[in-house]
């Protein structure tokens, strides 16, 4: 494995090490391209201010430091500027205008939440749920995503926590599955999951998607430079 496309930085409140940090880790481990992909400002209704992503007041700082790093570290290593970003079908034309004054390389899905990240009835998909309404609606938001054309691939696309009836886990993932091999987008196997032995990645998961013969990416969601 030779790049990584999942890289988060101080910004989204969760992680730690300087932007330079990352790229002198990823050039001593022997990487040709290093991609940034912290979680996506967003001008969010009411007021809302997000906990865990880039604050907007911030986001030109983040893509000039991305920048920069890439023409000091031209011909070393490839460096590119993108973003980890929900579908939230409400929201998401006006999000990938403002997106776009960044000129970003690529854009990674990560469905983190159902519906969207401010309603009461919101859900995190990592909570822990036995409502097949919750799994469905993850995985109708992650195909309508897909489907958009915007994203590279999908983060963590077991990260729904669901413990319910586990025949009704595998015959709706193989469902999600297939219809994400019939969109041509590729799965990530994310190694901080891995490593963190949270619920993901599911072994039921990755079983179906060996069957299925999804294209898959290894992402290391680094959140330290030492990951």
């Amino acid at each position: 494995m030779s790049f990584n496309l999942h890289t988060h930085t101080t910004r989204c409140n969760h992680a730690s090490g300087t932007d330079e940090e990352y790229v002198l880790q990823a050039i001593q481990n022997g990487y040709d391209t290093i991609g940034f992909s912290d979680h996506a400002p967003h001008i969010f209704p009411q007021g809302h201010k997000s906990g865990f992503r880039i604050p907007c007041d911030m986001a030109q700082d983040y893509a000039d430091s991305i920048r920069a790093l890439k023409e000091k570290y031209r011909g070393i290593i490839d460096i590119k500027l993108g973003f980890e970003l929900e579908y939230y079908p409400d929201l998401f034309n006006k999000e990938i205008e403002y997106l776009k004054t960044f000129e970003y390389d690529y854009l990674i899905l990560g469905q983190h939440f159902t519906d969207n990240e401010y309603e009461d009835y919101a859900k995190y998909s990592g909570n822990k749920t036995n409502s097949v309404a919750v799994l469905d609606k993850y995985i109708s938001q992650a195909i309508l995503g897909a489907k958009s054309g915007y994203f590279s691939y999908i983060a963590h696309p077991d990260l729904i926590n669901f413990v319910g009836d586990n025949d009704v886990y595998i015959k709706k993932m193989t469902h999600f599955v297939g219809r994400l091999k019939e969109i041509g987008i590729p799965l990530e196997f994310n190694f901080l999951g891995f490593t963190k032995g949270r619920n993901y990645p599911n072994d039921d998961f990755w079983k179906i998607v060996s069957e299925t013969g999804n294209d898959v990416i290894i992402g290391l969601d680094a959140h330290s430079p030492d990951v």
